[in-house]
């Protein structure tokens, strides 16, 4: 069945993956990725559209007329977003507002037009801080530990400061079942936790295991920052192939996955902290990194988040394929193999040896 699917953020991280994935399982398909190109690295990415056949607009989920002029759609992915929790500590709250609630009108609107299928990539961060530091944990070796629980469920109390990023996702997801029933279109939720992979251009503030994982290669002193500075902090991450592989699956078969919302991650099997990722980016790179401490926790900083995923594995037999050791494998190999690339886009040019 040809389908014409539109994929907002579609140059990014996440989106340019999927893009990728779907051109090349689906090639009877029409693939749009729709970007601002306002994220560093993402011009990395339009050469490998290209190649793979999928069509690239140049448009901002900000502006309704840069959506109106692609036309015709079948599905809608809105992979769009502001995804660091400091860019609204730092300056950036209208741009977070603008593209991550308004964006996500604007795409809802567009999928209502043309009565597309509509699937929203949310986050964890929907989770307020506040009940999230609360949950009781224990102190171990080398990480912090639930005690009570298996993870974060999609009933989890939703009452409390969450970052004015885990704020405008929420709302988006309120429109998202709003539009679901006013206009009778399919729509997806997926919470997900941290996603990593190839291709991801990590910093401090989004993107942590790729950007702890940079600063091994390169030789780059890093930082434990809160709670004690011990790098105890837990999160659950899911390689971006495995995301990739379920949003597939929710484009292929729309009426069972309509009206849907679910925790997306790697759970208590796919979990790292802070000093457990610090030890096997040593072994998979053979170097070694200069850590230092700071105890004074950030604010929106959560000690554990852990997906609890029970609610999507009886839905679904899709599960993650890749342990958190293969996602630092696979993000390292890339790195190893495009360390100008990956340099440019962060703009820095030189490493230094441990």
């Amino acid at each position: 069945m040809s389908r014409r699917v539109l994929i907002t953020g579609g140059a990014g991280f996440i989106g340019s993956s999927l893009s990728l994935t779907l051109a090349e399982r689906h090639p009877d398909w029409t693939i749009i990725a729709a970007d601002n190109l306002l994220r560093r690295g993402s011009e990395l990415n339009l050469p490998r559209l290209q190649a793979a056949g999928v069509i690239f607009a140049h448009a901002d989920v900000r502006h309704s007329e840069d959506l109106e002029r692609i036309g015709d759609i079948d599905a809608l992915v809105e992979c769009s977003a502001e995804p660091s929790v400091m860019a609204a500590v730092q300056g950036a709250a209208d741009y977070v507002v603008q593209t991550n609630l308004m964006g996500a009108y604007r795409c809802l609107e567009i999928a209502a037009r043309y009565h597309a299928q509509l699937i929203f990539l949310s986050t964890s961060r929907v989770y307020p801080v506040a009940a999230l530091e609360a949950m009781a944990f224990t102190e171990e070796e080398t990480r912090y530990e639930l005690t009570d629980s298996d993870g974060v469920g999609e009933d989890f109390p939703l009452a409390g400061f969450r970052t004015l990023y885990g704020a405008t996702k929420l709302s988006a997801e309120l429109l998202v079942a709003e539009y679901a029933q006013t206009h009778d279109i399919a729509t997806t939720i997926n919470r997900c936790g941290v996603v990593a992979g190839p291709w991801q251009m990590g910093k401090v503030d989004q993107g942590v295991f790729t950007h702890w994982l940079l600063s091994h290669h390169l030789g780059r002193d890093l930082k434990y920052i809160g709670y004690g500075g011990t790098g105890k902090q837990v999160r659950d991450l899911l390689h971006v192939a495995d995301l990739v592989d379920l949003v597939e699956r929710q484009l292929l078969d729309p009426d069972h996955w309509a009206g849907t919302t679910f925790n997306v991650g790697g759970g208590r099997a796919g979990s790292l902290s802070l000093l457990e990722t610090t030890a096997l980016c040593r072994q998979i790179t053979g170097k070694t990194v200069q850590v230092e401490s700071s105890g004074q926790t950030r604010p929106g900083d959560v000690r554990i988040y852990l997906s609890e995923c029970a609610a999507l594995y009886a839905h679904t037999d899709w599960r993650p394929a890749h342990g958190p050791e293969q996602v630092l494998q696979d993000t390292w190999a890339w790195i190893a193999e495009n360390e100008a690339l990956v340099l440019g886009a962060l703009g820095q040019t030189t490493s230094r040896e441990s």
